[in-house]
């Protein structure tokens, strides 16, 4: 099994709820792909492209104050139940770590983790340098970005295209590189049922949504993460400043549907919200979305201050161990569906007891 514990924070310290909004917007990650100069791209090397790949950034992250203590994770080399493990905490990508996959990963690719910040080596580009950081703090996490970069942009030459930019593997990720994205939680507006509304306005501004682990994956929990379209034609700073004001729109209109739910029927939000606290609470088994649905309820519930002694930080914790690698690597062995549900419930109600007794 993998030992996260050689990570200064697990790899999590993005669930702490410590940033801004953070009742709101669980995390914001920011990442940029590059790829080598004079080398294939991924999708068209060989896997001895691809260790020669990974052995020269190894070189250079050594030389750098961004990566110089970072921790080497050969993702080629784990088993399936630890590469879902790293996806579902959002350290890697599906096309990194292909947790559903029976075929291996390809060769070459790899993780170095330091300090909140990680790299993916050969995932669809060669390089994806990336930040993630709790609440609404696109400041942050690209300042983290943007510094590792810089540093490896000094000894690795970059494939780069004076009027184009920066060169990828997807034409869509050609320019700066850059994809920013929110993992937001809107209970408000789908309740209200605003959210195809505010969901189409955002497509029509050049952001687009997907759910809670990217692209490809179902909302679920009125989870949705809120990202930039396109990287060609503006700087990382527009696109980031546009992704901000839009994202702070988008929380105003949560909170003015919060407040509509609030006026019109407190009764039936109280109802809701406490009856997800109790079938949380008191359940003995729970399926994963399920569970989602659930948690969504209890948030919205203590952000609106109905439910007292319940902590952001302990709900976020729920969110991803309860999924079903964290729960099988706590179990100490793969797990049915029935013991993932059972383990489930168990992990939430020894959670909400330890929130209650606090």
């Amino acid at each position: 099994m993998i030992d996260l514990s050689l990570v200064s924070d697990g790899g999590v310290g993005w669930l702490d709820a410590s940033g801004p909004e953070s009742h709101l917007v669980l995390s914001t990650r920011v990442r940029l792909a590059r790829n080598l100069e004079r080398r294939p791209f991924t999708v068209r090397s060989t896997d001895a492209d691809r260790e020669g790949v990974l052995q020269a950034v190894q070189d250079v992250a050594k030389k750098t104050v961004g990566l110089g203590h970072a921790h080497l994770i050969r993702i080629d080399q784990l088993p399936r139940i630890d590469r879902q493990l790293l996806h579902e905490r959002h350290l890697v990508s599906k096309e990194l770590a292909v947790p559903d996959a029976v075929d291996p990963p390809r060769a070459g690719a790899a993780l170095l983790l330091q300090d909140g910040v990680g790299l993916m080596v050969n995932e669809e580009d060669h390089l994806r340098v990336q930040a993630l950081t709790s609440g609404l703090s696109l400041g942050l996490a690209w300042g983290k970005v943007k510094s590792l970069d810089t540093e490896l942009g000094q000894q690795l030459a970059f494939a780069f295209h004076p009027e184009f930019g920066y060169l990828t593997s997807c034409p869509t990720n050609v320019g700066t590189g850059l994809r920013a994205s929110i993992l937001i939680h809107l209970p408000g507006l789908v309740l209200t049922k605003e959210i195809n509304k505010v969901l189409q306005s955002l497509v029509q501004v050049g952001l687009t949504f997907r759910g809670l682990y990217g692209e490809g994956s179902e909302v679920v929990g009125n989870f949705f993460q809120l990202s930039n379209q396109t990287t060609l034609g503006k700087s990382e700073a527009d696109l980031l400043d546009h992704l901000a004001k839009i994202v702070h729109e988008v929380v105003g209109y949560e909170e003015r549907a919060r407040e509509v739910l609030l006026r019109d029927a407190p009764g039936v939000i109280e109802d809701k919200v406490w009856r997800a606290y109790g079938l949380l609470r008191y359940a003995r088994s729970l399926s994963f979305e399920e569970a989602m649905n659930l948690l969504s309820g209890v948030r919205l519930g203590v952000g609106l201050g109905l439910i007292p002694n319940v902590g952001m930080y302990a709900l976020n914790k729920v969110l991803v161990f309860t999924q079903p690698a964290h729960l099988a690597t706590e179990a100490g062995a793969a797990s049915s569906e029935r013991e993932l549900a059972v383990g489930r419930a168990r992990y939430v109600r020894r959670t909400l007891e330890e929130e209650a007794g606090r």
